[in-house]
C-alpha cells in the first residue's frame, strides 16, 4: 500500500506532499551530495513528483542527467530528481512524523570518506554501479 507523506521546507513557504511505495531509506555518499548536505544524503524514493504547495522550488542543474531543487526563501532542500528517467528523491528528514522507516541501500559506496560509518547492513553499490542502472538509454 503506498504511503502519502508530507512535509515543508524550514520558513514554511514550501510544502509538499509524496508518494512512496515503501519505507525504504537511501543514502548517497556522492562528493555532490556531500557537498550539498554537509554529509551523506538521507533519501526516500518517490512514485511520482511531488506535488508542491507554495512558491516554485529554486532548481539546480547539477549535472547533465540530474537537478536538485531547494526552497528560495530558507534553502531546504527539497528534492534530487533524475532528468531522463523524471524520478524523485525526496529528503527523509523532510518529512513529517514518524514513519516506520527502514535503512536498505548505499550508493556511490566507492566515495564514501573513511571517517564515518553506517553499521546497518545494506545493498551498497559503487558510483558505476548507479550509473549502469541509471543511464539514459
Amino acid at each position: 500500500m503506498p504511503l502519502e507523506l508530507q512535509g515543508s521546507c524550514l520558513c514554511q513557504a514550501t510544502r509538499l506532499k509524496v508518494t512512496l511505495d515503501n519505507p525504504h531509506v537511501g543514502a548517497c555518499h556522492c562528493s555532490m551530495c556531500r557537498k550539498w548536505t554537509g554529509g551523506p544524503l538521507l533519501t526516500v524514493q518517490c512514485t511520482q513528483p511531488p506535488q508542491i504547495e507554495g512558491p516554485a522550488p529554486s532548481v539546480y542543474d547539477s549535472s547533465d542527467w540530474a537537478q536538485r531543487g531547494f526552497c528560495g526563501g530558507c534553502g531546504t532542500h527539497l528534492f534530487y530528481r533524475l532528468k531522463a528517467q523524471d524520478l524523485y528523491v525526496v529528503p527523509v528528514g523532510l518529512l513529517d512524523g514518524e514513519a516506520n522507516w527502514t535503512f536498505t541501500e548505499q550508493i556511490f559506496i566507492d566515495e564514501k570518506p573513511a571517517w564515518y560509518c553506517f553499521k546497518n547492513e545494506t545493498k551498497d553499490l559503487t558510483g558505476q554501479q548507479v550509473f549502469e542502472l541509471f543511464a539514459p538509454s
